[in-house]
């Protein structure tokens, strides 16, 4: 059997950040009350590799669906096939959303936007132009990638 440690499996940041500029797509996951499951949903996100930091464009559904986003702990996971890196790959990103059209954070979370496309899926079943919208900020407390390592047998 051929042996590969953990650290054979991580990400380096510069591989993780190549992987974030390529995809576009992830499940988001809100906390949630102990004895409930987390709400997790697909979205599609931005990157800024300067900031570390992911953009999100949340549908605004009713708040008996999703609750309130702001400061809620949250892991936001991507995944897939990464010709570039050499297989599967994944990152886990940990940490609480932040609105970005507050006072403290609009200045910082606009600059962090330049350069950033989220783009839309269509996924509600009504045209985007119907739907409003908010956009968050996640700039995490952890962020890990692994990558997919050839074993034996």
């Amino acid at each position: 059997m051929v042996g590969n440690g953990p650290e054979e499996n991580q990400l380096s940041e510069s591989e993780i950040d190549g992987f974030l500029a390529r995809v576009d797509t992830g499940v988001l996951s809100l906390s949630t009350p102990a004895d409930e499951p987390p709400h997790s949903v697909p979205v599609s996100f931005g990157y800024n590799a300067d900031q570390t930091a992911f953009f999100f464009r949340v549908a605004d559904l009713p708040p008996q669906q999703k609750g309130n986003l702001e400061e809620r702990s949250v892991t936001f996971v991507t995944y897939g096939d990464d010709g570039e890196i050499g297989g599967y790959v994944s990152i886990v990103a940990q940490g609480s959303l932040e609105p970005t059209t507050g006072a403290e954070t609009a200045t910082e979370a606009l600059s962090g936007l330049e350069g950033v496309t989220i783009p839309f899926v269509d996924i509600f079943g009504d045209p985007p132009k119907d739907i409003s919208f908010s956009f968050y900020r996640l700039v995490p407390e952890t962020l890990t990638g692994r990558k997919e390592t050839i074993t034996e047998l």
